[in-house]
């Protein structure tokens, strides 16, 4: 049982950590794309585009979190019924009987649904939160300092997740090998 939950452990902290980062590194590429594009001009203007861009941001994650989860239960259902219908209907067989081939498949259909209705998940809710406090923090920006508007202080959300990715890489290392 340890050895079983060891590997499935980390299979979903790769899947995880690898997300959550590349996602990370493709919103810190976007603000500073974004504010080279917006450059020039009030600075006001810049930051209101800006956050209009990176809400889009966390409308397609959430886009995409959807048709990932209903992409993966299509690959999980029809696993399913295939299986159902080649062993029960047809061989008279029970569901997960070692007589039936398409149980692999329907195994395969289940983590197949599992893997992409979960990551799309992991990505929207990700896509949704960071767009979210980059978008407060950017409203923010103009009550503070006298109505300076910094574009350095749209990193501290960023940072905050880094951190928390780090944080999470040392307790899953606890899980992992304690």
């Amino acid at each position: 049982m340890s050895e079983a939950f060891k590997t499935a452990f980390a299979a979903g902290v790769a899947m995880g950590f690898s997300l959550v980062s590349i996602a990370l590194l493709v919103v810190t590429i976007l603000i500073v794309v974004y504010f080279q594009i917006f450059s020039g001009g009030d600075e006001t203007n810049k930051i209101g585009a800006l956050m209009e861009n990176i809400a889009g941001y966390g409308l397609g994650g959430s886009t995409v979190a959807l048709f990932g989860r209903v992409g993966g239960g299509i690959y999980t259902k029809a696993a399913d019924v295939g299986a159902d219908l080649v062993g029960k209907v047809e061989k008279a067989l029970d569901e997960d009987s070692p007589k039936n081939p398409a149980t692999v498949a329907d195994n395969v259909g289940d983590n197949v649904g599992d893997v992409a209705g979960m990551g799309s998940d992991l990505f929207g809710s990700f896509a949704e939160s960071t767009s979210a406090s980059l978008v407060v923090s950017g409203a923010s920006m103009s009550l503070t300092d006298g109505g300076i508007v910094d574009i350095n202080n749209l990193w501290y959300p960023l940072l905050v997740t880094a951190f928390g990715i780090l944080v999470c890489v040392v307790t899953s290392l606890f899980a992992l090998y304690l």
